[in-house]
């Protein structure tokens, strides 16, 4: 509470033409919510651009400002709870008061073929808005694992990966090769 950027939402970002979406689970306390945009000024978009970069979904591999000239292409990021949460974990009550949000945007992305899930937030979130929304009638096979693959209504795929946090890609739990494979299969599923 003694930063002027605490506790402000932060707007998703991207290509408002995607075929791919990108969920996560919140802004960076000291990283987009500082910045001002997704995964951008800490170590998850350290992690995360670069490979959007390689898989040739971003402009460029860094992303350290709002003002950076960084341009997302063929993808939207967002997340399911849109301020940062106590202790990186959003209350149930945080997560239903910001799920309209999120079923706004799904719906506004006309062209969305991919949802890459990145962690188990994330993923929740994004099977309860097909629930919310009538397109499944519960949750059924759907669970998370890194590289688990879906086909959902609406002619569209799930995919999930770990979440890209230092406390996955410091350990290994998370790999650059692992994270790319999901980016390579999701522009794969996009073009089917």
């Amino acid at each position: 509470m003694d930063w002027e950027y605490w506790g402000k939402p932060v707007p998703s970002f991207g290509d408002p033409e995607a075929r791919v979406l990108l969920v996560g689970l919140a802004p960076g306390a000291h990283g987009s919510n500082r910045t001002g945009r997704p995964f951008t000024g800490d170590g998850s978009g350290d992690f995360l651009y670069p490979t959007l970069h390689h898989a040739g979904f971003a402009s460029q591999p860094n992303a350290v400002s709002r003002d950076d000239g960084m341009k997302l292409k063929d993808a939207w990021i967002t997340s399911v709870v849109r301020c940062a949460p106590p202790d990186n974990k959003p209350l149930p009550e945080e997560l239903v008061n910001c799920s309209p949000h999120l079923d706004e945007e799904i719906a506004a992305l006309k062209n969305l073929r991919v949802i890459v899930c990145l962690g188990k937030i994330g993923f929740d979130g994004v099977v309860a808005h097909l629930i919310r929304i009538g397109q499944i009638p519960r949750r059924g096979e759907l669970q998370f694992a890194h590289a688990a693959e879906y086909a959902i209504p609406g002619n569209r795929y799930l995919l999930a990966t770990y979440h890209p946090s230092l406390q996955n890609t410091n350990t290994g739990k998370l790999t650059r090769e692992m994270f790319l494979k999901i980016f390579e299969r999701a522009r794969q599923l996009a073009n089917n």
